[in-house]
């Protein structure tokens, strides 16, 4: 049985300490700097967000005057979701960095938002609200509605 010297070990132990907490302080410093942005196809709508994708600014230009609220509400959520989409394509890249492929990486990319992990595995983004809305005739709706339990 080997014998451990409880200095060297608490020397050790505290080694592997300042530097878990010197790694934590860096990626708390990358992580701060953290959003993403994006824009409706036709550049009206700019939204960006924070790294847990919380809305931090959104910009509409006079132009986006004449569209009909409907489309605004709808670029604004599809243009939200892709700025979501790239902050947390960024957190999982610096927190695989600090924790590699592990369970801690497993809960991180579990917390993004709208379900995205964040590393390229997802499905590509959902279509908006204005791209699913189902235009058919009210007649023809009744007659053939869509199948929701799929």
């Amino acid at each position: 049985m080997e014998t451990i010297d409880p200095d060297q070990w608490l020397k050790t132990y505290g080694a592997k300490i300042e530097q878990a907490k010197q790694q934590a302080e860096q990626a708390v410093g990358q992580l701060g700097g953290v959003g993403g942005s994006a824009s409706s196809p036709d550049g009206l709508i700019t939204v960006t967000v924070n790294a847990t994708g919380v809305l931090t600014d959104l910009q509409i230009k006079p132009e986006a005057r004449g569209m009909d609220p409907s489309e605004i509400a709808s670029a604004v959520l599809a243009a939200s979701t892709k700025a979501q989409r790239e902050a947390s394509g960024r957190v999982v890249q610096i927190m695989g960095e600090f924790v590699g492929e592990s369970p801690a990486l497993d809960f991180v990319k579990a917390q993004m938002p709208n379900g995205y992990a964040g590393d390229g595995t997802d499905e590509e983004e959902p279509k908006s609200e204005l791209e699913r809305k189902d235009l058919r005739p009210d007649d023809e709706y009744f007659t053939n509605p869509p199948d929701v339990m799929a």
